[in-house]
């Protein structure tokens, strides 16, 4: 039997589970790009000028974003955007994912930049992951990556980087600092409305999309993506996180947007009572840190 969409009773290509609703191809496409605009709306205007960043990895999200940021933006003159992908150095992954960004930023006709961990912490990940100790590779991956991404949009004189995280990416973040009890890295989730010195605002224009949503989006519009697993993820706590809320989300349709909704109610409090700490420069690289020395800085040293 041929289930119709909702709104026009053609074929539909989804059911959308928390809201009960069957949309054909280009209601859904509507329905997505309409979310997203609004989202990206609300998270602050964009000044006449403005050069804006996109990290680009070579995923579904990070390249569907670069896609809606190009339809956007590319009717405004005045609007500069770039493609950014930091290469970790993970052979078979990340060199395949590049592949796959620089095509579309080819066919987007949208300049793209690359910066490595080769080039600026002096090992690749493949390299850091054969040391096996205690921290993982995930936490030196986040720390360089953030690095290198914020080294690479300074460069450039960006004024806003925007990421592709995900509806999935943010309750999974939102629920493991509840857990781990980290009140304070709560509070600076992006995306940033108060920017710190030295620091570039993250915009997450994706934030209330599921995962799911955004593969249906890339599929029906052809957009290529590279579509795998980290291999170095193996160890993450993230994906512990990620498996408590897709059966949460199963039983319970809507989790997903009810963490985020209550994390947005409760950010402003947040962010009064764990305001943003006074930063110093790193007195070996010159970057944003609470301390003498940032922690890129200080993974270096334990790696080298």
């Amino acid at each position: 039997m041929t289930i119709h969409c909702l709104k026009c009773k053609k074929p539909a290509v989804t059911f959308i589970r928390y809201n009960g609703t069957h949309l054909c191809k280009n209601h859904f496409i509507e329905y997505f790009e309409k979310r997203v605009k609004k989202e990206l709306k609300k998270q602050g205007k964009t000044e006449e000028g403005s050069k804006i960043g996109v990290a680009v990895s070579g995923g579904k999200d990070s390249i569907a974003t670069l896609h809606i940021m190009h339809d956007i933006f590319s009717k405004r003159p005045d609007i500069s955007l770039y493609a950014i992908t930091v290469d970790e150095g993970i052979k078979g992954y990340r060199d395949e994912s590049i592949k796959a960004t620089i095509n579309n930023c080819k066919q987007l006709s949208v300049e793209h930049h690359i910066i490595t961990f080769k080039d600026e912490i002096g090992k690749t990940m493949d390299e850091i992951a054969s040391i096996h100790d205690e921290l993982g590779e995930c936490t030196y991956c986040g720390v360089f990556r953030r690095f290198c991404l914020n080294t690479k949009t300074k460069e450039l004189k960006i004024n806003k980087l925007v990421t592709g995280h995900n509806l999935d990416d943010m309750s999974q973040s939102i629920l493991m600092n509840f857990i781990n009890g980290d009140m304070q890295k709560l509070a600076r989730l992006g995306p940033h409305k108060k920017i710190q010195p030295g620091l570039v605002p993250r915009v997450m224009p994706l934030r209330i999309i599921p995962e799911k949503e955004v593969m249906i989006y890339a599929l029906l519009k052809n957009i290529e993506f590279h579509n795998a697993e980290c291999p170095h993820s193996l160890r993450a706590s993230r994906g512990y996180y990620r498996d408590i809320i897709e059966n949460l989300e199963y039983n319970n349709p809507g989790t997903r947007h009810s963490i985020l909704n209550s994390y947005d109610s409760i950010k402003t409090l947040l962010f009064e009572k764990y305001p943003p700490t006074k930063l110093n420069k790193c007195i070996q690289c010159g970057e944003p840190t609470s301390q003498n020395k940032c922690k890129t800085c200080l993974l270096k040293e334990k790696i080298q």
